[in-house]
């Protein structure tokens, strides 16, 4: 199944608003942080310390869905997987964005921003979610079977072609990147669980006063959850090498990479990295995780964006046209006249024309060839044979 035009140019629409939903609160932190170093440094700043002061609305996840959109929106318009690339970015949107429901609801979250920012983000929201249920509808609605031969040729126009697979090396190079980074989160999250009680964690998971997040942002342990569950189904379905499983992984590492990012650069900005022998075991494999959710990310951002190979062609529209011979009707015969047996790997004879057979093929031709095709000379003045 691949999209009809309509739906691609409305998923890309839609990608398009998202994306600029989310650039016009990544501009307003810009100017309230004094250009681009210094949102940087609030993203990469622990928020427990800067949620009653500092005035900025987003985090990292605001610049990975920024390049969600962005990449979404141009792909949707040629690549052959677009419908997934649609579902992908949506369920990615609707997991991040859902908790900012109650989160930007509860009673103590009043204190802490503004109304009018808190208002602000709760209707940006409401039309981010609103957006997201878009793209499904128009990815399941504007679904239409591949035209037949769609796949052949390398002219053929890349958004015709049937969706294509993950070829057998990325989808396992793939997998175990993702399948890995989905151990290494879970791991993490049950040291921090079992550091800081179940209380907590359970605020990390749902929010709650006593663990800090940006105003945009949801619960940081929704968020890992979030990314092992999406980054297992998008392993899982690369070991089946399954359509759907290249762009979801895409998303998943897009995100993998910014916090990657945001753990190396706080690695540097500490001096982790010059004195990481005298390190504690602990912030040592934090950096590891780090430098590996960066180089993994990227490089899956590489291989999950490479065009896949097409499935096996099948059927009666495959890529090498029907066969011919038995279980195929054969052309009719003419006015009293046997039809002609098709000879073993050989097309079947034309018929003959109107009682008058074609002209004689050369010696060692094939059987059933004849040398000018066609259905033999006009037919005559008087009635042929057996009338």
């Amino acid at each position: 199944m691949t999209l009809t035009r309509g739906a691609r140019i409305t998923g890309a629409a839609l990608s398009g608003v998202l994306a600029l939903i989310t650039g016009a609160w990544i501009v307003r932190d810009i100017s309230v942080s004094g250009g681009l170093e210094g949102l940087w440094r609030y993203w990469a700043s622990d928020p427990r310390r800067e949620w009653r002061i500092a005035p900025q609305a987003t985090s990292p996840l605001d610049g990975t869905l920024f390049a969600v959109y962005a990449g979404v929106g141009v792909a949707v318009l040629r690549s052959s997987v677009a419908a997934s690339a649609l579902v992908a970015a949506a369920l990615f949107t609707l997991a991040v964005r859902l908790p900012s429901l109650w989160v930007l609801t509860a009673s103590w979250a009043y204190l802490r921003p503004t109304d009018s920012i808190r208002t602000r983000a709760l209707f940006t929201t409401f039309a981010v979610l609103g957006l997201a249920v878009g793209l499904v509808i128009t990815a399941v609605a504007g679904r239409r079977p591949a035209e037949a031969g769609d796949e052949q040729g390398p002219r053929a126009a890349r958004h015709r072609r049937t969706p294509t697979r993950p070829t057998v090396v990325v989808a396992w190079l793939s997998a175990a990147f993702l399948l890995l980074e989905a151990a290494l989160i879970t791991a993490w999250q049950l040291r921090f669980g079992y550091q800081v009680g179940a209380e907590v964690y359970l605020d990390s998971l749902v929010g709650g006063e006593r663990v800090g997040q940006r105003l945009l942002a949801p619960p940081p342990g929704w968020l890992a959850a979030t990314t092992v569950v999406l980054g297992l189904a998008a392993g899982v379905g690369l070991l089946a090498r399954a359509v759907f499983s290249r762009p979801l992984g895409a998303v998943v590492a897009v995100a993998v990479s910014a916090s990657g990012a945001v753990g190396v650069d706080a690695a540097v900005r500490l001096r982790i990295l010059e004195h990481f022998g005298q390190a504690p075991l602990e912030y040592q494999l934090l950096v590891a995780t780090s430098l590996f959710e960066l180089v993994a990310g990227l490089l899956l951002i590489v291989l999950l964006t490479r065009r896949g190979e097409d499935g096996p062609a099948g059927g009666p529209d495959g890529a090498y046209g029907p066969p011919s011979g038995y279980g195929y009707p054969q052309p009719a015969s003419g006015y009293g006249y046997p039809p002609a047996r098709p000879g073993y790997g050989y097309p079947p004879s034309a018929p003959p024309g109107y009682g008058h057979p074609g002209p004689a093929a050369p010696p060692g031709s094939p059987p059933g060839s004849r040398p000018g095709g066609g259905f033999g000379p006009p037919p005559p003045s008087s009635p042929p044979p057996n009338w």
